[in-house]
């Protein structure tokens, strides 16, 4: 088993930053890369970023390209999303994810995961 636990939501104003820290604890060497989804109020959940622990390989939407950085810190087992320049539209509860595939094209999928956070809710006001 594998226990992830988000922290770091919050409210902010749109154009504001906010950095999201999920560690990971457990088995988490059964693991090959980690994630971020989001649900927002009334919509499905959606994909936001992907990492790779062995090897720095990065994924991410369109949406958040170019605002969002995700990044890992092995030592800790602890993966990070870096948000800048939010848009009320990034309001959504935001959950990481671990996932034993291999593929990167596996990894915009949240089927494909096998173990998941609680979520943090991120409130960006206009």
């Amino acid at each position: 088993q594998v226990q992830l636990v988000e922290s770091g939501g919050g409210l902010v104003q749109a154009g504001g930053s906010l950095r999201l820290s999920c560690a990971a604890s457990g088995r988490t060497f059964s693991t090959s890369a980690m994630g971020w989804f989001r649900r927002a109020p009334g919509k499905e959940r959606e994909f936001v970023a992907a990492i790779r622990w062995s090897v720095l390989s990065t994924v991410y939407t369109d949406a958040v390209k170019g605002r969002f950085t995700i990044s890992r810190d092995n030592a800790k087992n602890t993966v990070y999303l870096q948000m800048n320049s939010l848009k009320p539209e990034d309001t959504a509860v935001y959950y990481c994810a671990a996932t034993s595939h291999d593929a990167t094209r596996a990894y915009s999928t949240s089927a494909n995961y096998d173990y998941w956070g609680q979520g943090t809710q991120v409130t960006v006001s206009s």
